[in-house]
């Protein structure tokens, strides 16, 4: 059996630029062309999604599919719960995933997709509000439709005005919108987000109390007031923080002695064998509570120049230490 003989290649590194460049044109005309076309159909479908005891259930086939699942994942992670059933499964029982506390969020270009069609009947019996994204107000996905949403392109950035490209990209772009809408309607703010990323680095920063990265116990130098320079020395050679608390009796924070205050003693040239951790310390140092986020931690030693600060209960007693390599480990900074 002899196997048809592969074309040519015929590359052109100019002509690639250039069509790349015109791809990227006419995505962002599509994109563009969706501003004019927002009103009242686009603040409804905000209304009846802000209005739901259930869930925004996304729906699409093909490339649509692919991109209504970024859809879910992105409304899911701005406080709108949401989810993706495939219109194909869901005519072979996904659809028992979906009540009348549900919308459906529907997207096709041409509206006319076989298995989304297939399964409007069984949402209108069902009374679960459908909300349709398509190019075509005329389709028979638009017609069913509670709020239609245009997602509609002059033509599609591949050549052969075939392949899903810009009509996708506006989709995209259409769900984002929804999804910066809503979260603002919610009043959803950073720590909102974090919650539903405790992995990421924004989840980190805005999760991580100080009091889950700072030393504590015997970890934390500390000494006295009337505490001689070599005692004050050895208790910051031993615990390596580059600084030292200077507590009362009760454990309350008098001042700090760290690395850059001892550097500027030996520069004035001062005998430092008769001095005491009271002569020394720095009076009335930075502070944070225990309660405290670490990336405030973080805010107050950028702010202070510091590169470690003292850390305090509810009554005003040392009860930890944190620097800037603690917060980098565990990757505040």
């Amino acid at each position: 059996m002899t196997l048809p003989s592969t074309p040519p290649l015929l590359f052109e590194a100019s002509r690639a630029i250039r069509l790349a460049q015109g791809a990227l044109d006419i995505e962002a005309a599509a994109v563009l062309g969706l501003k004019n076309r927002l009103g009242s159909g686009f603040a409804k479908a905000v209304e009846l999604i802000l209005g739901l005891s259930g869930r925004v259930v996304v729906m699409g086939m093909g490339k649509s599919g692919h991109i209504g699942r970024k859809i879910a994942a992105t409304l899911a992670s701005t406080g709108t719960p949401a989810l993706f059933v495939h219109p194909a499964e869901a005519s072979h029982g996904d659809l028992g995933m979906i009540t009348a506390r549900d919308l459906v969020l529907a997207i096709s270009n041409s509206g006319e997709s076989e298995e989304l069609n297939l399964i409007l009947p069984v949402l209108k019996r069902l009374g679960t509000p459908l909300l349709a994204m398509t190019g075509r107000p005329d389709s028979t996905l638009a017609r069913h439709a509670d709020v239609f949403l245009d997602s509609a392109v002059d033509k599609e950035a591949c050549p052969l005005n075939l392949a899903p490209t810009a009509s996708t990209t506006a989709q995209l772009a259409l769900g984002d919108a929804l999804a910066v809408a809503l979260l603002d309607a919610r009043g959803f703010k950073p720590e909102d987000f974090a919650r539903s990323h405790p992995g990421g680095a924004l989840g980190r920063k805005l999760l991580t109390h100080v009091g889950a990265v700072m030393r504590s116990g015997d970890d934390v130098p500390r000494v006295g007031p009337q505490a001689s320079f070599s005692e004050l020395m050895r208790e910051m050679s031993q615990k390596g923080l580059g600084a030292t608390a200077v507590v009362d009796p009760a454990g309350r924070v008098l001042g700090i002695f760290t690395d850059g205050d001892l550097r500027r003693l030996v520069e004035k040239g001062q005998d430092l064998r008769q001095l005491c951790a009271a002569d020394v310390m720095h009076r009335n140092p930075s502070t944070i509570a225990l309660a405290a986020l670490a990336v405030e931690a973080a805010e107050l030693m950028e702010l202070r120049r510091i590169t470690s600060v003292l850390v305090i209960d509810a009554k005003g007693l040392l009860c930890g230490a944190v620097n800037s390599n603690d917060l980098m480990r565990a990757k505040v900074i």
